[in-house]
């Protein structure tokens, strides 16, 4: 097996509510060292709720770094003590309303792993009942269901964002790739 580089040194620099920033002083085997920006972020988990077959739950908000108003596939974090596929329920239910009977685990994918620790866990959920969405103070959510084809017609026009791309791309080979009932 390969030697991995080591970690000479290690500072943070920044504490944000929602990310902290550190920098890492790395050596590889070969005695090389080199300055490594990281951004330290928790797990976090997104959700292809579909409501039908042809289906998928959007949510729409604005992410300022972007300047746009999103169409995404609803996410969060879990809570300190909550398992993530609890935290997936829960980021359900108050960014959308819905309530899956059914949930599972799709893949975990590390976000942009050159800077930022971020590993995000996908689950589907189906076999919806609505409810009321319960917002977080700092969330103006606004709520969507589309067909898939609408859903890509969004990443076309460039109002959508990485995670729901991976989504659509889990949808579409979904059946082919994982079963006939989307891995379970």
């Amino acid at each position: 097996m390969e030697a991995l580089p080591q970690v000479a040194d290690s500072q943070r620099v920044f504490q944000g509510r929602v990310f902290r920033v550190r920098v890492d002083r790395i050596r590889y085997p070969d005695g090389a060292e080199h300055r490594v920006d990281v951004v330290e972020h928790g797990a976090s988990l997104a959700i292809v709720a579909t409501p039908s077959r042809d289906e998928l739950v959007l949510v729409r908000q604005y992410r300022h770094p972007a300047r746009s108003m999103l169409w995404e596939i609803p996410a969060g974090t879990a809570e300190p003590g909550e398992t993530v596929v609890d935290g997936a329920r829960r980021e359900l239910r108050e960014e959308t309303g819905f309530s899956a009977a059914r949930i599972a685990p799709i893949g975990s994918f590390w976000m942009t792993p050159g800077f930022c620790s971020e590993l995000m866990h996908f689950f589907h959920a189906d076999e919806l009942s609505a409810g009321e969405p319960s917002f977080d103070d700092d969330e103006r959510i606004e709520l969507g269901v589309f067909t898939i084809r609408a859903a890509w017609r969004l990443v076309a026009d460039g109002v959508a964002d990485a995670k729901t791309v991976l989504a659509l791309l889990w949808l579409q080979g979904g059946e082919d790739k994982i079963g006939s009932d989307f891995g379970r």
